[in-house]
């Protein structure tokens, strides 16, 4: 029978949290088996992920918390920034906060994944996606779309609400393209990799939004 260490060490869970997302977001999360997770991670145990999360299901909720934790706390303190210095004042500047707090700029070892991770979850499985998150760690998500409705009072609540929809779909569908292109790191990725991209996409989004009948 196999055996676990006798102590729990939070970075060997870390670790397995950082390779399971890295293949997760490769191969979707029906695509891989804790016994393909421990090897990666070196855990010659293959019951290491059941020892520190209980089950694949628990790694799963404990990896999708993680990266939206993360990048609520980012979006909530960019706009505590904006809205201290009367901001934010167009809605381009809103969608440009949206992409930039949306990159994970202390990526795990093996890169930006949580992207590719998330929108391949919520195609499969969205309900574990959304009872992970608990109503929690959208908060400032759902202060930008506030400031968008402020921005444009003259589109009426449906419309802007289904506009901002399409625009979060292709936000996350855009966003997992990039992590995936710049996972190749057989050759480089000028246009993916350069910083004037995001404005770019932010440009397309606000597009999105503004656009008219």
């Amino acid at each position: 029978m196999a055996t676990v260490p006798s102590s729990p060490r939070p970075e060997a869970a870390e670790h397995l949290k950082s390779v399971a997302l890295r293949l997760f977001a490769q191969r979707g999360v029906d695509g891989v088996t804790v016994r393909q997770i421990a090897e990666a991670a070196g855990q010659k145990n293959h019951a290491a992920v059941g020892y520190y999360f209980g089950s694949k299901e628990e790694l799963v909720r404990a990896i999708i918390v993680d990266g939206a934790r993360r990048i609520d706390d980012q979006r909530n303190a960019w706009l505590d920034s904006v809205e201290a210095r009367g901001g934010p004042r167009t809605v381009r500047e809103v969608v440009e906060g949206l992409v930039r707090t949306s990159i994970d700029h202390d990526p795990p070892e093996g890169g930006e994944c949580y992207n590719r991770f998330v929108v391949g979850l919520a195609l499969a499985h969205r309900q574990t996606f959304m009872d992970a998150l608990e109503g929690r760690w959208n908060s400032g998500y759902l202060r930008c779309f506030a400031h968008v409705r402020r921005l444009m009072p003259q589109i009426p609540a449906k419309e802007i609400n289904q506009r901002l929809l399409f625009m979060g779909s292709a936000l996350g569908s855009i966003l997992a393209a990039r992590e995936g292109e710049l996972a190749d790191r057989s050759r480089p990725h000028p246009t993916w990799s350069a910083d004037a991209t995001l404005g770019r996409i932010a440009r397309s989004l606000t597009a999105m939004i503004e656009l008219d009948d």
